[in-house]
């Protein structure tokens, strides 16, 4: 979850991504996050019961290593 700081109406600058897993804060600086985050940001499509619905979220690298160690189907890396 981004939050911003408004600097003008149509500018805002994100100045903390907050993990929605786990509440941890990652400090943004200058507009750099810094620790690397996963961002999600899914646009669900007419087949899914959340036809047209945009839900976004981020993950540190904790959550995100929790979420992929339990896959059924090991992910892909290179």
């Amino acid at each position: 979850m981004r939050q911003f700081k408004e600097q003008t109406r149509k500018v805002k600058e994100v100045t903390s991504i907050v993990c929605n897993k786990c509440g941890r804060v990652i400090p943004v600086v200058e507009g750099v996050p810094q620790e690397d985050v996963l961002t999600v940001d899914k646009r669900w499509g007419y087949f899914s019961e959340k036809d047209n619905r945009r839900d976004h979220f981020d993950l540190c690298e904790s959550c995100y290593d929790e979420l992929t160690r339990n896959f059924k189907i090991k992910m892909e890396e290179e």
